[in-house]
């Protein structure tokens, strides 16, 4: 697969990450239709900071997502604003979630560059995930 390289008007870059995050105290909360609407929420976030989404899974207890992001706007920054619009809206949304968690992400993340590994490779490792 040939590398897709983006630009903006002062950059060429290619930065793929693969993210992974938790639900607080990792609980199975990503369930009956919160998972739906989770995948919803960071498609728009994505689309919104033109960050492209490549792929992504909802396990009932964690996240994980393939992105391509400029890094003018920065990897951090797109995860803040994932997991804050999302904890935010799927919280006001279900508010099973509320007496359930006190917040409902955890504060950290994984991220990892995905340069080295072919964009297939990853895609369908994430896809794979439920079936682990």
């Amino acid at each position: 697969m040939k590398t897709k390289l983006k630009s903006n008007s002062n950059v060429t870059y290619c930065c793929n990450y693969h993210i992974v995050w938790c639900s607080k105290y990792r609980r199975s909360v990503l369930i009956n239709g919160v998972d739906v609407r989770l995948k919803a929420i960071l498609q728009e976030v994505c689309s919104e900071f033109n960050a492209e989404l490549l792929e992504m899974e909802v396990m009932p207890d964690h996240v994980h997502v393939l992105v391509g992001v400029d890094p003018q706007f920065g990897i951090a920054k797109l995860i803040r604003y994932l997991k804050g619009r999302s904890s935010r809206l799927l919280r006001q949304e279900f508010p099973w979630l509320k007496s359930r968690l006190p917040t409902l992400w955890t504060n950290s993340y994984f991220v990892a560059t995905v340069g080295g590994a072919p964009l297939s490779v990853v895609k369908q490792y994430i896809e794979n995930q439920k079936n682990v």
